[in-house]
């Protein structure tokens, strides 16, 4: 077992670069099977989710080859199966992204249920209710989700319910190759979203109003390979900014959309962090003290559930009590124990957190409960004092590439370690 061992108090300046978003990333690998020639995929993030999706690709019989650690090509063509192994599967919550994508190409599609993050349940009823509208027929048996289209798939309209980015993905990608024109209202609007419907339009497809709440897919007979470069990460730049916030320090945060922060860049305002906007860059700046304030989580361009255990680690150092809503998931508090260890002040209502401010954390040996919180772990040792030792640490490795060596790069005093087997089952048990 790998771990993290952080010592705390040091400054962070310098430059960080950002890496291809993984939630944009994770829907796209699946969609190439949908191309009828090879695709190029660029600027993906060096993470495991991303390796895991490839090796489920090959399996199904794909070619794919790592020209270097950011660019894939993949040849689809020799897909041979419209089932996904369960063994690889349900490790990650994004293959169900292969039941749009394979709908799409075999008018059938065999797939478990999705794993990932356990922070609440995932229930996939928006998925199946848009495939029903657009002509499926499923069934869940032994965990794995069954859809076949028995007479073609064809266009609809389609309400969400609720605002869901992998139901409004899953659907687009069963629609580019369905007959006719297929509406998704009530759509959810983030960038991952947007990049898709640019990769698939790329392909030939006709998808328009991606980005809004209401999503237009006219079918078409087939889609093209070609070369793809992913939008950057939305969700780790805004991590490094908290980072910054909770430790002080002046970095430019390179390779971002600005306008894709927004959200985040505002609340850390309000909390007296310095942050400038450049082309592709954001600087963020923190000397002074951290203000409290009240955050909530919404689908986006409101504050990114994504976000809500990174924003937590800063509010922990904030000056007064600050309230803390989560609005999307029900369960995404696990890892408010792992701050108790550090000396947070935390209570936890249902879906409000309320926080108050302390003057400092100190080291603790803590635990990644998953990918979000064990990065959050990782802002709380760096503004911690002492030594924090994080383990589980493959939670966050699915979703941060080199996170070490980056936050070594601007003068974090970071660094990996592995832990003997007997060591590891202690700490497990």
């Amino acid at each position: 077992m790998e771990k993290y061992v952080i010592k705390g108090g040091c400054r962070l300046t310098g430059e960080v670069n950002i890496s291809g978003a993984k939630n944009a990333a994770v829907a796209i690998i699946p969609a190439t099977i949908l191309a009828d020639s090879p695709c190029r995929l660029e600027n993906l993030p060096d993470i495991s989710d991303v390796k895991t999706l490839t090796y489920i690709l090959e399996s199904m019989g794909a070619k794919v080859e790592y020209l270097d650690r950011h660019t894939v090509e993949i040849d689809p063509r020799t897909v041979d199966t419209d089932t996904v192994s369960a063994d690889i599967a349900r490790r990650i919550r994004a293959s169900y992204y292969f039941l749009g994508a394979l709908l799409g190409r075999c008018r059938k599609a065999v797939v478990p249920m999705p794993g990932g993050c356990n922070f609440g349940i995932r229930p996939i009823d928006q998925h199946l209710k848009g495939f029903a509208a657009l002509g499926c027929d499923y069934s869940l048996d032994n965990g794995m989700i069954s859809v076949s289209a028995p007479q073609d798939l064809h266009g609809a309209s389609v309400y969400m319910d609720v605002v869901t980015v992998g139901a409004t993905m899953n659907i687009m990608l069963a629609a580019v190759l369905a007959d006719g024109m297929t509406i998704i209202e009530n759509a959810a609007k983030e960038p991952h979203i947007v990049d898709l419907a640019n990769f698939l339009n790329s392909m030939g497809a006709n998808i328009m109003g991606a980005g809004t709440d209401v999503i237009k897919i006219r079918g078409v007979k087939q889609l093209r390979g070609g070369a793809y470069s992913i939008i950057p990460d939305q969700i780790e730049a805004g991590t490094y900014m908290a980072a910054v916030a909770a430790a002080g320090g002046d970095v430019l945060i390179q390779n971002v959309i600005p306008k894709h922060l927004d959200c985040i860049t505002a609340k850390l305002v309000e909390m007296g962090v310095e942050v400038e906007e450049l082309d592709d860059a954001v600087r963020v700046r923190r000397s002074g003290p951290i203000s409290r304030t009240n955050v909530k989580t919404m689908p986006y361009p409101g504050f990114p559930t994504d976000m809500q255990p990174q924003i937590a680690a800063v509010l922990c150092l904030a000056q007064g009590t600050s309230v803390l809503t989560e609005g999307v998931w029900d369960n995404r508090y696990r890892y408010v124990d792992e701050f108790r260890r550090m000396g947070a002040q935390i209570q936890v209502d249902g879906k409000i957190a309320v926080i108050e401010g302390v003057e400092s954390l100190t080291g603790a040996k803590v635990q990644a409960c998953d990918l979000r919180a064990g990065a959050a772990m990782v802002i709380a040792g760096l503004a911690a004092q002492g030594t924090t030792e994080i383990s589980c640490i493959h939670h966050i490795e699915r979703g941060y590439e080199n996170l070490v060596g980056k936050l070594a790069g601007v003068g974090a005093d970071i660094r990996t370690i592995t832990v003997p087997d007997e060591d590891a089952k202690s700490q497990a048990g």
